[in-house]
């Protein structure tokens, strides 16, 4: 039987929205390929014998059966090098600002950009010198790409030999800067397949905490450096500001942030803001030490699946240098939809509520690229992903929630009913957890106090046994209820104003020192404990909770330098408390 002979060109056979099957091209799985008259980007998802299957990244519309498919015989790979910071990407990291110059607001079809600017030049200093041997994924060199971030140039992690040349000076990242005995030559540039994750040399087990600033997370559920947390909530009830914040204050030193088929006017929003955003600790802007990868719901379905392994393997390469990358995904409940969608047009037995049956694995592949890592090089480095759920009507028992849930260790879940009471940020304190603890409190004992976790403890014990009166309560009304109950109902309520609440748009309380914090729910126990003492005593529980002091006191978080003077308005608080005893 004669062979037949497979080219890299083929033909339409048949479209399906963006799913487009084609015929008589040799295709592997994965491979790029160019669809159409227009050259639109796709990627094979399926083979069946010489029938390949391509999920298309752009519009399909108007293409018909029969125009030419070209097979590039790469697979989707990003570019990594200088010039990534500051980016804003789309799905498949084309630069939206310079798309936006060349044909306006909208994105024509077929369309390519570089990643980023070729031509311009960087001033490359080397690390290395001729005759070292260098392995893959060394550093070979430095370049100061923004103010606050040197960009590490790094041998290729499939590549290594000894240096035969290397050079000093200003180059553009497609320009040679250092070649090795066997000829490999190295550009500033690499590329790398965004579904392969980056190779290291071991993971470590989580042992610091990725401080965010906000109380509540810090304090009672806190994410270790490399972990995972998924965030679900309901519409409205604060996802967005939650991850900015997170964005904003956390102690990462770079941000990628992925809007992954989030909606236009909330992109448009972080669009907005990030750039005028102040870096907390650099006084430079925020965008400094940020990629962004926008792609808004009208876009291009399958992109979606694309921006979040682009986003991901882009905070793997920074992970690579020896930085902590926080990876913000917004939201993954849109990504799980485009699978879906793809999915269905494959005609796929569908799983639970039309999902894909590979929902969870693919949930799970995502978030194991997670972790703190000894890099290549031996340094240290983490992928810390936050990434955003947003089930219908807020019902977290659907199959993306319940994916993200088994495999995140973190659950910081949103409440609408807060939202409501503009309670914000608006984590519920009941059904919120963190499994990181015990592998963190170590940490905690060492540098904030010995007796941290014991706090922990005791704040969250006593939201516990308020809630449970708060049934009693509704009841009968507090009055009914013994004093020590009473005062327990009080001292819930100063842990949900003063503590738990927080204003992620005050330029004092939005960021809350972690020393602070244990000072901050240390004074709660301290009135506790000497109201306690006061009213055996004797005093009258109206007197003891309205002494001024208190109430100065929960103010003071909204003015500069409150650190410094917290624990002296506790002792103030604590003699007027016991001078109540006094008055009775």
């Amino acid at each position: 039987m004669e062979e037949i002979k497979m080219s890299n060109e083929g033909v339409i056979y048949r479209i399906s929205g963006p799913v487009v099957t084609a015929t008589g091209m040799s295709a592997a799985m994965y491979d790029v390929v160019r669809v159409g008259h227009e050259g639109l980007m796709g990627e094979v998802i399926e083979l069946h014998g010489e029938k390949a299957v391509i999920q298309v990244y752009e519009d399909t519309s108007g293409i018909r059966p029969g125009e030419p498919v070209l097979n590039t015989q790469e697979t989707l790979s990003v570019s990594l090098g200088p010039g990534l910071l500051t980016q804003i990407y789309d799905g498949i990291q084309r630069p939206l600002p310079t798309l936006e110059k060349e044909m306006g607001v909208f994105i024509t079809r077929g369309v390519d950009a570089d990643a980023f600017d070729l031509e311009k030049i960087w001033t490359f200093e080397p690390q290395v010198a001729v005759g070292d041997e260098v392995v893959g994924g060394q550093v070979i060199g430095h370049v100061q790409e923004t103010d606050t971030i040197i960009h590490k140039i790094m041998v290729p992690p499939t590549a290594s030999g000894t240096v035969k040349s290397i050079e000093s000076g200003d180059f553009n990242v497609t320009q040679t800067v250092c070649v090795l005995e066997d000829g490999t030559e190295m550009q500033m540039m690499q590329k790398w397949p965004v579904r392969t994750p980056r190779p290291f040399q071991q993971k470590y087990a989580p042992d610091t905490p990725l401080v965010t600033g906000m109380r509540i997370l810090d304090f009672l559920f806190p994410l270790a450096k490399g972990g995972a947390a998924g965030i679900p909530g309901p519409f409205g009830s604060g996802k967005t500001v939650t991850q900015q914040s997170l964005a904003k204050y956390s102690d990462a030193q770079l941000v990628v942030y992925i809007g992954c088929g989030e909606r236009g006017n909330e992109m448009t929003e972080v669009l907005d803001e990030f750039p005028h955003l102040i870096d907390p600790n650099t006084g430079k802007p925020l965008m400094e030490r940020t990629v962004m990868i926008a792609n808004t719901s009208n876009m291009p379905v399958a992109a979606r699946e694309a921006s979040v392994y682009t986003g991901i393997t882009i905070a793997e390469y920074f992970r690579d240098m020896g930085y902590d990358v926080a990876l913000m995904a917004d939201s993954t409940s849109r990504w799980a939809e485009a699978m879906r969608e793809i999915s269905s047009r494959l005609e796929e037995m569908p799983g639970e509520e039309g999902y894909p049956a590979y929902l969870s694995s693919r949930i799970a592949e995502f978030y194991e690229r997670a972790g703190r890592v000894e890099t290549l090089n031996g340094d240290d480095g983490s992928v810390t992903v936050i990434g955003a759920v947003s089930p219908p009507g807020g019902d977290i028992s659907e199959p993306v929630s319940q994916g993200t849930l088994r495999i995140v260790k973190v659950f910081w879940g949103l409440d609408a009913g807060l939202a409501r009471q503009r309670h914000f940020p608006a984590i519920n304190w009941l059904n919120s957890y963190s499994l990181y603890p015990q592998s963190l409190d170590q940490w905690f004992r060492d540098n904030i106090s010995q007796d941290f976790p014991e706090v922990r403890t005791q704040i969250s014990g006593l939201l516990q046994i308020e809630s449970e009166l708060q049934e009693i309560v509704q009841l009968v009304g507090s009055d009914a209820l013994p004093t020590d109950q009473q005062l327990t109902l009080e001292v819930a309520r100063m842990i949900r104003e003063f503590f738990l609440q927080q204003n992620g748009f005050h330029d004092v309380d939005a960021y809350c020192d972690i020393h602070l914090q244990y000072r901050m729910a240390k004074a709660i126990l301290s009135f506790q404990d000497a109201a306690k003492s006061a009213m055996a005593s004797g005093a009258q529980l109206g007197d003891v909770v309205n002494v001024p002091s208190r109430s100065d006191l929960m103010r003071g978080r909204f003015e500069k330098g409150y650190i410094d003077i917290i624990d002296s308005m506790v002792d103030t608080m604590t003699a007027e408390i016991a001078a109540t005893v006094e008055d009775n």
